[in-house]
């Protein structure tokens, strides 16, 4: 089955020689997002809650660009610097999902690109 390339420039473009997304079939698998302003290419500042709506953001574009949404979302894991950043990343990400959320990993990791807090990948099923 073929790979479709899947890319917007309202999502940050790749930092690294890999694509936004990745489509296989009705699979999509979106890349980790970090809280780079599609804009700029510059690192959102603030704090891990104003980074993670921005990186849910990204998420959103990317799926909007393969013609699909949020809802469609099946799976996605949460890389933090800090884990005691776990609340205030889940308040913010739960409020994109409304009903439904996804399966869910969260991970504690040394280190992010661009030194942010939090990273999110994501795979959808798209009807």
């Amino acid at each position: 089955m073929p790979k479709k390339v899947i890319s917007t420039e309202k999502a940050p473009q790749a930092i690294g020689p890999y694509s936004q997304a990745i489509q296989v079939d009705k699979q999509l698998f979106v890349s980790g997002q970090i809280a780079l302003d599609p804009a700029t290419g510059e690192v959102q500042l603030g704090d891990v809650k104003s980074q993670t709506h921005r990186v849910m953001q990204n998420l959103n574009a990317i799926l909007t660009a393969s013609g699909g949404s949020l809802d469609d979302v099946v799976k996605c894991t949460i890389y933090l610097k800090d884990l005691g950043n776990f609340a205030a990343v889940n308040e913010v990400y739960g409020s994109y999902f409304k009903a439904a959320p996804p399966a869910r990993a969260t991970v504690e990791v040394s280190g992010l690109p661009k030194d942010v807090d939090v990273e999110i990948d994501a795979v959808a099923f798209l009807e």
